[in-house]
């Protein structure tokens, strides 16, 4: 089996991003929205802060840190604001993506890939999240209205 070049799996990514937002904006409530605004604008301003390929994760990328710095604290705020659970678990693992930018501050001997790796596997757990969380609002208003 042949495997994904990068360029395709940031495809997939963002078509994935695209598909769950617009479905957050369409049937989330004001949590699914806000979080979906995040992520759509943390994942871009990632992308624009990325150092060149030929040195991006051979050392700390700090422009990346600084928007999953916002990120967690924007994500914070919703769980603080919000009556439901979910977005909790987006903080949460927010800050997960953040320690690994603390790991490889710490130990500059963190291999490159390994740190790539970390520092993005987080954001499709989130997008999971996400789109459960949007659902079960959906849902929830479904069942309100029914009353």
């Amino acid at each position: 089996m042949a495997r994904a070049t990068p360029m395709a799996r940031i495809i997939a990514f963002y078509l994935l991003l695209a598909t769950i937002a617009a479905c957050a904006f369409w049937r989330g409530d004001r949590d699914s929205r806000n979080i979906a605004s995040i992520c759509i604008l943390a994942s871009v301003a990632s992308s624009l802060v990325l150092t060149p390929v030929a040195a991006r994760y051979s050392g700390l990328e700090m422009g990346e840190f600084m928007v999953d710095l916002l990120a967690l604290a924007g994500f914070t705020l919703v769980a603080l604001a919000s009556s439901r659970f979910w977005p909790l678990w987006v903080s949460g693992l927010q800050l997960t993506t953040n320690l690994t930018h603390l790991m490889r501050y710490i130990d500059v001997a963190l291999i490159p890939r390994a740190y790539a790796t970390a520092s993005i596997f987080w954001s499709y757990p989130i997008l999971l999240i996400l789109a459960i969380g949007t659902w079960r609002a959906h849902r929830r208003r479904l069942l309100i209205e029914d009353c």
